[in-house]
């Protein structure tokens, strides 16, 4: 049995992939791979939504927690809020859809993004105090998702 195109040339199967559609060869599309691909697409812009936003809060938590940080850090930690905020609003303005699933990825985000928060703050330097006690920031998230997509929110 001969390797399918899919596993040995994923690159020339996506090209051909293109080529069916574009000339509504539907018969020889290779449905079953195809349909792989769209559900790992999907959850891909899922996975990328959730990324910018565990970032995103884990800077906003910083900013909230470590409020004596130097001037220098809290800089850092402002400019990858706005990084990561236009990121997501520049997602959703793309991807509509993702809106219904904002609510999910932040309750999601928020658990990896404190964790990051905290493991950042006990690793705290340069005049700042080191945060040992992960009760400092909050379990549940403290933003609500017009503070989180507020370009002008820091939380501080």
């Amino acid at each position: 049995m001969s390797e399918a195109l899919y596993d040995r040339d994923f690159q020339l199967w996506i090209e051909k992939t293109i080529q069916q559609l574009q000339n509504h060869e539907f018969e020889a599309l290779d449905i079953e791979h195809l349909i792989e691909e769209l559900v790992d697409l999907g959850r891909s812009e899922r996975n990328t939504l959730r990324s910018n936003l565990m970032i995103l809060l884990a800077h906003l938590l910083k900013l909230q927690v470590q409020a004596d940080a130097p001037d220098t850090m809290k800089g850092s930690w402002y400019s990858s809020i706005l990084e990561h905020r236009q990121r997501v609003l520049n997602h959703l303005a793309d991807t509509p859809s993702l809106k219904s699933f904002l609510v999910e990825a932040v309750e999601k985000a928020y658990g990896d993004g404190r964790k990051l928060a905290i493991k950042e703050g006990q690793l705290a330097r340069l005049g700042c105090r080191v945060l040992e006690k992960s009760e400092e920031y909050p379990i549940i998230c403290p933003f609500s998702i017009d503070q989180i997509l507020d370009e002008d929110f820091y939380g501080v």
